[in-house]
């Protein structure tokens, strides 16, 4: 079951505005505000890479105020 951690940038200010809608998606495990460069920390999980792939791409990027996003795919133990 692939995972990945989604990193945020998000609108000035909008950060509890997005992590809740994020938090409204299904497959995310965890959604987190942080402070540096990124403004999220969400952690996500799907059924196959293509469904990972459409979860980041066509849900999460999609949530409005959303203005880029790093994904990091984890390692399979």
């Amino acid at each position: 079951m692939p995972r990945a951690y989604v990193l945020f940038n998000v609108g000035s200010g909008l950060e509890d505005r997005v992590l809740e809608e994020v938090k409204a998606v299904e497959g995310v495990e965890e959604a987190h505000v942080s402070y540096g460069v990124y403004d999220l920390v969400v952690k996500v999980k799907a059924d196959s890479m293509e469904e990972l792939k459409e979860l980041v791409t066509h849900r999460l990027r999609m949530v409005q105020n959303v203005r880029s996003t790093l994904t990091l795919i984890l390692v399979q133990e």
